[in-house]
């Protein structure tokens, strides 16, 4: 297997140390806008000749396509944040490569009932291409992260081996990390935080299918295990209730996030002002000619950048798979779960935890691709393919789940 991984911000870098430790493959070649951040992840490997940088920009589908055929790459890993999905989807496809991303294509919200009916969903425009996929015989392997990822995994085992039927499947995702020296530093892109969690949530209903809620809506404490202990979540939009009922029998399918108040009332203030938008806006530059500028872009530059705040981070991210059913005939109720500590993170691979998290997941699922063991042809969410065998894998690489009964 040879991989473009297109992006070397702190989840691909946090690859890149994961995969090195791996030999199911024969060249990563990681490629970012900015040649000096794919070159410090390679040089971070300590002289793996297996692995090399290059510069690419992802929303040039032709270059990249071209840096696929370069490489003689058989497989593009997207470590870019979503808008550079379909750009990257559709270059993939275009030199033959498998795809592999761990968010999918952006949704746009529905123009007159944006808070009850789906726009276009997420995932919506790699999905509209799945059968020029599947007659290709190319395999898209999408939203193969954590959340989504990992949490659809867990969904699919559920199904699999612990119940008969399925009430709801409900991503629960919570965190006890604090980050010395800020007020306000979350721990993943703000981009991609303030897409998820200011657009209209999704909720997933037998008999009704799809349909969206207020942002913030449906709040609840979960208590989260090892430790973390109770946290208020709340309806967030998520690829897993777009993946799950495509593949997996349940009643209900929901994602809840477990941001805080204090979180919560800085987003909806950056709403308030505009600063979530991403079209363009006018400003004087330096020399007081007009400069247009995106007000999430701005706000994006003024906080730390995640990968850079493993070191002032301590604590614990749980990501999981809440599941209510039966099983012969009785009631059960379990959560499927994955908690990394910041402090092993960074003592074992140098990469905070939220991003570790991520990483993981995209190295698994390209082991078991290499190995056959996850095969296929067109558009595929990860609860397409067995459970077992992705969870063993995990396990193995130094990082077990957990599972809680009640």
């Amino acid at each position: 297997m040879r991989v473009l991984l297109v992006g070397a911000g702190g989840v691909g870098t946090a690859i890149t140390r994961i995969a090195a430790r791996r030999d199911f493959f024969e060249a990563v070649v990681v490629a970012d806008y900015d040649p000096a951040r794919a070159e410090s992840a390679v040089a971070a490997l300590g002289g793996d000749g297996r692995f090399l940088a290059e510069r690419v920009d992802a929303s040039d589908e032709a270059a990249v396509a071209a840096l696929l055929a370069r490489h003689r790459c058989d497989v593009l890993l997207n470590a870019t944040d979503p808008r550079f999905v379909m750009p990257l989807f559709r270059a993939a496809r275009t030199a033959r490569a498998r795809y592999l991303d761990m968010a999918m294509s952006l949704s746009r919200p529905h123009p007159e009932r944006p808070y009850e009916e789906c726009g276009v969903r997420l995932g919506d425009e790699q999905f509209a291409q799945a059968a020029d996929w599947e007659r290709e015989g190319l395999l898209a392997l999408v939203g193969m992260g954590v959340e989504p990822g990992l949490s659809d995994v867990f969904a699919r085992h559920a199904a699999d081996e612990l119940f008969d039927e399925i009430e709801e499947i409900g991503v629960r995702d919570g965190a006890n990390l604090t980050v010395d020296g800020y007020d306000f530093a979350p721990s993943f892109s703000i981009w991609t935080t303030i897409e998820e969690c200011l657009n209209p949530p999704v909720v997933y209903e037998e008999g009704r299918g799809w349909f969206t809620t207020e942002p913030f809506s449906e709040p609840e404490v979960f208590d989260f295990p090892e430790g973390i202990g109770k946290v208020e979540c709340v309806n967030v939009e998520h690829e897993e209730v777009l993946l799950v009922p495509r593949w997996v029998d349940a009643r209900r399918v929901t994602f809840k996030y477990g941001l805080g108040g204090e979180f919560i009332d800085t987003l909806k203030t950056l709403h308030r002002l505009g600063l979530d938008r991403t079209d363009p806006v006018t400003v004087p530059g330096p020399d007081g000619r007009p400069v247009a500028v995106s007000p999430r872009d701005v706000v994006a530059a003024c906080l730390p950048d995640p990968a850079t705040l493993g070191g002032r981070m301590h604590g614990k991210t749980c990501a999981g798979t809440w599941v209510r059913g039966t099983r012969d005939g009785a009631s059960r109720e379990v959560y499927l779960y994955h908690v990394v500590d910041n402090q092993w993170s960074m003592a074992e691979y140098g990469c905070q935890a939220v991003v570790w998290q991520t990483a993981v997941n995209p190295v698994v699922a390209l082991e078991l691709v290499a190995a056959g063991v996850w095969s296929g042809a067109g558009v595929l969410g990860p609860e397409a393919f067995p459970a077992r065998p992705f969870l063993d894998l995990l396990t193995e690489y130094g990082s077990p789940w957990g599972m809680r009964e009640g």
